[in-house]
């Protein structure tokens, strides 16, 4: 659909739901995927870097996964860390129903997919990994990072991916100056910068 992008809340195209098969946490896993979210086919590289790249997760705590699409990043923390909670969050409902069904399908019932509006609002996030939806534009992005690394815990620590050639630099210096957060470049590759956040430095 002309206009229509991953990050609408309900996409007008054809759902298509189809079997792909891939590589999560070191396990070859069939999931299910649909028009109409980021990367139908497989696991995009930026995301690709994130999970090879940030340190290991805690073995429990309140996770986030932002912009969770169909689900790789949330599937990669709930099979690492079965004893955390993992919350799935995507504003496409498509993506939210996606994730849901593959986080039931491969067993990891740790994984809570669900809108924005529905995560409570007295948790907060001893670790967040997201792979940005950059192209929303700037103010959107910002306001998304704004609302979301705010509900870092006193020792938590937000992993974002972001490509060098779509702002990443900027990103960084942005979270610095206008959120007032220690921020690092903890990792390069293939054109990814995965960028450290926490509150305690």
């Amino acid at each position: 659909m002309a206009g229509e992008h991953y990050f609408t809340a309900q996409p007008a195209g054809p759902a298509d739901r189809r079997r792909v098969e891939v590589e999560l946490a070191g396990r070859r896993l069939a999931v299910q995927t649909a028009g109409g979210v980021f990367s139908p086919d497989r696991v995009d590289t930026g995301t690709q870097v994130l999970v090879r790249e940030a340190p290991a997760p805690p073995a429990e705590g309140a996770f986030l996964d932002l912009g969770c699409g169909w689900g790789p990043i949330a599937l990669t923390l709930g099979l690492l860390a079965p004893a955390a909670s993992v919350y799935a969050v995507d504003v496409n409902e498509r993506a939210v129903a996606l994730t849901r069904a593959n986080a039931a399908a491969i067993g990891t019932g740790n994984v809570r997919a669900v809108l924005p509006a529905e995560v409570p609002a007295d948790v907060r996030f001893d670790l967040i990994w997201s792979n940005p939806p950059i192209r929303v534009g700037k103010p959107a992005l910002h306001d998304l990072l704004r609302t979301w690394l705010s509900r870092l815990a006193d020792e938590g620590e937000a992993y974002l991916v972001v490509q060098k050639n779509l702002g990443a630099d900027s990103l960084h210096r942005w979270i610095q100056a206008e959120l007032g957060l220690p921020c690092n470049r903890h990792a390069v590759s293939k054109g990814f910068r995965i960028l450290r956040v926490s509150r305690g430095g």
